[in-house]
């Protein structure tokens, strides 16, 4: 049997490397729902519910949910009804944890810091939630997540107000802009993704529409 493991938030945004980061999303992935959602972790509702206000109703074709974890938001998106969703984790154990909740049409593993295994304009939407931040994936990766995206679709991704201008962010999200690759639609007002935990932390969701 598995020994299951909880990590605290110091350990995951320490990781140094991405194999440091594969190892502990692997050992958490079974118990990172409930230690996630006893702190009241609201992120994944959040990001979906921004995703489908900006899709509406009448969206067609696959959705990206990079970073999926154990799926909680692929989970919220296809109960709002979206589909298919295709996800994609760095860690093995998360994806199995994300390919168990049946909602996903297919589930891979990929290291956005080399590139996602997705050919260019393949997804109507996408989302990358809680995948950026310190020993997380690099702000470049935005870049490989606006080319697998069509034109006309919908990013959504949420960046930590803390760090985010210090890891490089502003600038790929303005030379994306600059370049003509999306626009900014909305930035969220800060908020706590855990309500009953960690204080100090504060995110922010982006919106973006592919051009």
């Amino acid at each position: 049997m598995t020994k299951q493991k909880s990590e605290d938030l110091g350990d995951v945004y320490g990781a140094k490397t991405p194999e440091a980061a594969r190892k502990l999303y692997d050992d958490w992935s079974h118990s990172y729902d409930a230690d996630n959602l006893r702190k009241g972790f609201r992120l994944p509702s959040l990001a979906a519910g921004l995703l489908a206000r900006h899709l509406g109703s009448s969206v067609s074709g696959p959705i990206l949910d990079a970073g999926c974890g154990t799926g909680l938001v692929g989970e919220t998106l296809a109960i709002l009804g979206y589909g298919p969703i295709t996800g994609c984790d760095l860690s093995p154990e998360m994806i199995a944890a994300a390919r168990r909740t049946g909602v996903y049409a297919d589930v891979t593993v990929a290291n956005m810091a080399t590139g996602l295994p997705f050919a260019d304009n393949a997804f109507a939407a996408f989302t990358c939630i809680g995948s950026f931040g310190p020993g997380h994936a690099a702000p470049e990766s935005l870049r490989d997540l606006a080319r697998v995206t069509r034109p006309g679709g919908i990013g959504v991704f949420n960046l930590l107000s803390a760090t985010w201008e210090s890891q490089g962010f502003p600038a790929v999200i303005d030379g994306l802009k600059a370049a003509g690759h999306w626009e900014e639609v909305e930035i969220s007002v800060p908020f706590r993704p855990y309500l009953l935990a960690e204080p100090e932390l504060w995110s922010r969701l982006h919106v973006m529409r592919m051009l």
